[in-house]
């Protein structure tokens, strides 16, 4: 219903087929562009359908302006088409009625279209083939564009109003004045039929899980754009842009992040001598053949115990460590010459701390939180999804194998843990609330280099899809009422219809030769720029949305920082800077450990100022 939407899709995924699609949180792409692809051809085919009719009725109109003209002139008649077009400026005699200048019919008849389909526009309504919807005013520009939009479309209406009674009071004359435009509205009353049984039929709220879907067309580009989309839309992983890293998630809703020195307890049996630095992670590929299948066990036991997508950590290890390169590339990290590749295992303290043992104590709360809020009330957070994610540097082709499976599994074993710049391992806690209208997702990473403890938490927000695209219920129910009802309809929207089906085609022509002409499978590879879901949605959440997006994210960070708080208390790490830190900053406050002089300020609209005074 919505060209607009519709062509941005199109071109998204078939005129960029260079870009891998968006992560797809809560919404499927393919069927997306199925409909919108048979949306748009159907629009096509109306179009033509018109086409015709206005050609026919061009035609009819010019031979009966010939035949009536020759029959004046007693068959010696010699006219250009301008004449034929314009016999007034060419006949002496003043006709009083329309019915003597047949072709001139057509012209007052584009004129009305014209006019209406302007009204529309002007006056900021979106003008479609099915509907329109009016645009919210919002400054002095929109309400005057309103008001000049409101008195042209009255003109149109008196013109419109004046044609048909004219063409009614001489159908006996000239009846094709009046036959014309009625198969015009009948070309647009069964185009709307039929776009009210795909929304009936196809995309109901009773029958959208059931129904068959419209599938992509059988043309090989389609086909690889189709595979491309099921293979990465659910991936665990995706080919990001630094300047747009988070595609897909939405807003970002107050993201915090806090810095931790690990110090070990007095008490604590692995304490390491003053100033020394914890031991940290040690690579998956170094490590000792024991641990590796403690890990194993572990994570296994894990993965039986809470039916989720394998943990990555479960995956056996790679002997070699594939590495990002500035332009996005991976290749297999080569040891310096003169070394084998067998190199000797490194033995793995058993009280470090690492990334991916904090990942592990972190989502065994998180999956206890789902199960317990299923068990004792119906709140969003009992369908809470987690798993891991990894985000890839651009710079490599779609089809080069990224995006399959076991090379996505490889980069979740490995990334966790490396602390890598280009190469981004996160922790992904998703919650689709209000029918998936709103869909919150926490994104976590965690750094345990250099003797510190990073935590970061970035939360996102999807708002609910924009108002037209969730009344399609109501759009059902109120043109279902009979065909009918759907004639008058089409007869009142037809003229504007017909011009809109002219320009949704001249668009989906340009569009096809673009495409033709760029050849999007030859670009230049390129990361997600839009996702669909994104395109489809506002920012704007009812208090009662807010309210619950509030909910979630304090009720996943609480459970988030449990987890850290009893690994460090598992591998003997002090908690007490850890537990004040993280109620300051998570939140909003200060913590300030040590502080001489100075000033400080909290808040939006905070200032602070420190004045030095030197001693009297």
């Amino acid at each position: 219903m919505n060209a607009g939407f519709r062509q941005r899709v199109i071109d998204e995924l078939v005129g960029h087929a260079e870009r891998p699609v968006a992560p797809s949180l809560g919404v499927d792409v393919r069927p997306v562009l199925a409909h919108a692809l048979q949306a748009r051809r159907q629009e096509m085919q109306t179009a033509l359908a018109l086409l015709a009719v206005w050609i026919g009725f061009f035609l009819v109109s010019v031979l009966l302006a010939w035949d009536s003209l020759d029959d004046r002139f007693g068959g010696n008649l010699d006219l250009s088409p301008d004449e034929l077009l314009f016999p007034t400026a060419y006949v002496g005699d003043d006709p009083s009625s329309l019915s003597l200048q047949p072709a001139e019919w057509v012209l007052f008849y584009a004129g009305v279209v014209l006019a209406l389909w302007a009204g529309r526009a002007i006056s900021g309504r979106a003008t479609l083939l099915y509907a329109g919807a009016r645009t919210s005013p919002r400054s002095l520009r929109s309400a005057i564009r309103r008001r000049l939009g409101a008195v042209v479309t009255y003109a149109a209406r008196i013109a419109a109003a004046v044609y048909w009674i004219r063409a009614l009071g001489s159908v006996a004359d000239n009846p094709y004045p009046v036959i014309f435009p009625l198969l015009m509205a009948a070309v647009v009353w069964m185009h709307r039929i039929r776009v009210t049984a795909v929304l009936r039929e196809q995309l109901s709220r009773e029958n959208f899980a059931t129904a068959q879907q419209p599938v992509l067309p059988y043309a090989e580009r389609y086909r690889r754009i189709g595979d491309a989309i099921d293979r990465e839309q659910h991936a665990a992983a995706t080919l990001y842009d630094a300047n747009r890293p988070f595609v897909g998630a939405g807003v970002p809703h107050k993201p915090w992040s806090f810095a931790l020195e690990l110090r070990r307890k007095k008490e604590s049996p692995f304490a390491e001598p003053a100033g020394a630095v914890p031991p940290q992670a040690v690579h998956a590929s170094t490590a000792t053949g024991t641990t590796k299948g403690q890990d194993q066990a572990q994570q296994a036991e894990l993965a039986q115990r809470y039916p989720a997508p394998p943990h990555p950590g479960a995956m056996p290890n790679v002997q070699g460590a594939e590495v990002p390169y500035p332009d996005g590339q991976f290749a297999e990290e080569q040891p310096p010459d003169g070394q084998s590749q067998q190199t000797q295992p490194q033995q793995r303290p058993a009280y470090h701390l690492s990334s991916r043992h904090i990942i592990d104590m972190i989502t065994p709360r998180l999956v206890a939180l789902r199960e317990s809020t299923a068990r004792t009330s119906r709140d969003s957070l009992r369908g809470l999804e987690i798993e891991e994610f990894v985000y890839l540097p651009s710079g490599v082709r779609r089809d080069s194998g990224v995006y399959k499976a076991e090379s996505v599994q490889q980069h979740l074993s490995e990334a966790a843990d490396d602390g890598g710049e280009a190469r981004r391992h996160f922790l992904r806690v998703r919650v689709g609330s209000w029918h998936e209208q709103v869909v919150v997702s926490l994104l976590v990473r965690i750094h345990t280099q250099g003797g510190m403890l990073v935590l970061e938490v970035v939360p996102h927000v999807l708002g609910p899809v924009a108002e037209e695209f969730r009344e399609i219920d109501a759009i059902v129910e109120r043109h279902a009422a009979g065909p009918l009802r759907e004639g008058v309809l089409a007869f009142l929207t037809a003229p504007a219809a017909t011009a809109a089906a002219g320009i949704a085609t001249a668009r989906t022509l340009m569009s096809v030769v673009r495409v033709w002409f760029s050849a999007p499978e030859y670009a230049a590879p390129d990361a997600p720029l839009v996702s669909v879901r994104e395109l489809a949605s506002t920012n704007e959440l009812s208090l009662f949305q807010e309210m619950d997006v509030s909910r979630y994210i304090k009720t996943v960070q609480d459970r988030i920082a449990s987890g850290v708080r009893d690994a460090l208390e598992q591998r003997g790490f002090r908690t007490d800077r850890f537990e004040q830190q993280i109620v300051n900053v998570r939140d909003g406050g200060v913590y300030i450990e040590d502080m001489s002089g100075g000033a400080v300020a909290t808040g939006d609209h905070g200032t602070a100022q420190h004045m030095e005074r030197s001693p009297a």
